[in-house]
């Protein structure tokens, strides 16, 4: 009976709630935040002296064609020296244009939960970049460690004396552990999001379903764009630009379904209690 409840209320939400136009308002702040932050991560790349061309390689080896023309050109030129105004820049850049899109996730929660906002500017605006930050270093992890683990892991052994032993589980983990500090994360963004007191009890499962349908839905995307997808004959030059909105929409549909999902499991808490 519970399970037909959820589906059914779940469903529900899915048709009246504009869960595409939600997506869409995150894709759009997201873009606006990609490119001051792959610049600020890139302006510390001469200050390790990092081979430019092993990141162009790098580029062209994990991000589908489109993507990494776009990326190569518009970015990596501007990084051969060092440039402090440019990191500093893309610091307050990259925060005050993702803690925007994080402002629209919040809202978004909110009307899944049918709740009003009554946080003042300032406080709500707090939450938004702390929570952007957590985001920002959440996504590069889960994106990154399956790619530099073994790299990470060895600097870790090397610099930091981490047992040989606990260097092989780190390494055989490194998928899992993306994941779960993913999920983490968003259990943290889901149960401070929405203007009502929330446990993690309250918002795992969404958090859960959000981690993994991302990591599915980013998978397939990456292997459609580079094996079937040809975006360049259709929009040119724009093809790059067309595909990373495309991703963002996906991932903001994720993000938005995870939060309908603690929504959906909150209403029924409440009509239980009601009942009682």
């Amino acid at each position: 009976m519970q399970k037909n409840s959820f589906f059914k209320l779940f469903y529900h939400k899915l048709k009246t709630d504009p869960i595409p136009d939600w997506a869409a308002t995150l894709a759009y702040y997201f873009m606006l935040s990609i490119f001051p932050l792959l610049i600020f991560l890139l302006a510390l790349i001469p200050y390790f002296h990092f081979d430019l061309d092993t990141i162009y390689s790098f580029i062209n080896d994990y991000v589908p064609e489109d993507l990494a023309d776009l990326f190569s050109t518009t970015i990596l030129e501007v990084i051969s020296e060092p440039q402090g105004g440019l990191v500093s820049f893309g610091i307050l850049a990259t925060i005050w244009s993702a803690s925007n899109g994080i402002n629209a996730l919040v809202r978004a929660v909110n009307r899944s939960y049918n709740i009003e906002e009554t946080r003042n500017f300032i406080k709500l605006r707090f939450l938004s970049i702390l929570l952007t930050i957590g985001m920002i270093v959440t996504i590069l992890i889960t994106l990154l460690l399956p790619v530099f683990g073994n790299v990470i892991i060895h600097a870790l052994e090397t610099y930091f004396f981490l047992p040989h032993e606990t260097a092989q589980i780190l390494n055989s983990l490194r998928w899992i552990i993306g994941i779960g500090l993913m999920t983490f994360v968003l259990m943290i963004l889901y149960s401070l999001a929405p203007n009502v007191r929330l446990s993690f009890k309250q918002v795992i499962i969404g958090a859960v379903t959000a981690t993994v349908g991302w990591q599915v839905i980013s998978a397939l995307f990456a292997t459609y764009v580079s094996n079937f997808g040809n975006f360049t004959a259709t929009y040119g030059s724009l093809g790059g630009v067309i595909i990373l909105m495309l991703w963002f929409f996906l991932t903001g549909v994720m993000l938005v379904i995870g939060g309908e999902i603690n929504a959906t499991l909150y209403m029924l808490q409440n009509q239980k209690r009601v009942e009682k």
